[in-house]
């Protein structure tokens, strides 16, 4: 698999963290946080990515949904995931997945618009599936879309969003 590495990046608190009021601050500021430790991380290239850093991959006709690796190490220990019912329409910006981990509790936002059509009831029952695979088992959902043409970026453009984060 070809994959870009981003290295030497902060990891914070804040990514997507749900304010008194129920809005998600998933904004690059807010990942920008305060310094600690430096990891490297895989962008894979196969795949499609949104600011929110959700990836997406629509080879098979469905659009496979999970959180990127960026995201999850920035949450930290993952323990619990809320997925939706199976034929859930969303549209993209609907905010369709919460996710909880000791640091945080992070909404996952759809990139695309269109119906779930089936839940990873794994990372419901062991979320840190998402933390240990986010690119493979830790898959959460996928959507067949309305919309063939969601504006995403792809693996370059991900890893310099990210980066410029820092």
């Amino acid at each position: 698999m070809n994959e870009n590495d981003i290295n030497d990046f902060d990891e914070t608190d804040g990514i997507g963290e749900t304010d008194n009021a129920g809005s998600s601050d998933t904004s690059d500021s807010a990942m920008a946080g305060a310094a600690s430790k430096s990891v490297s991380l895989d962008v894979p290239d196969h795949l499609q990515y949104s600011a929110d850093h959700v990836w997406i991959d629509d080879e098979d006709g469905l659009a496979v949904i999970g959180l990127t690796e960026y995201a999850a190490s920035q949450m930290g220990e993952i323990v619990y995931v809320d997925l939706p019912e199976p034929d859930t329409p969303v549209r993209a910006g609907d905010e369709i997945v919460e996710m909880e981990s000791a640091k945080t509790v992070q909404n996952l936002i759809s990139p695309v618009e269109g119906t779930v059509k089936y839940v990873n009831q794994a990372v419901s029952d062991d979320p840190q599936v998402i933390n240990n695979d986010p690119y493979g088992e830790g898959w959460i959902l996928k959507i067949e879309m309305d919309d063939d043409e969601p504006e995403l970026m792809d693996a370059d453009q991900y890893a310099a969003m990210v980066r410029r984060a820092e």
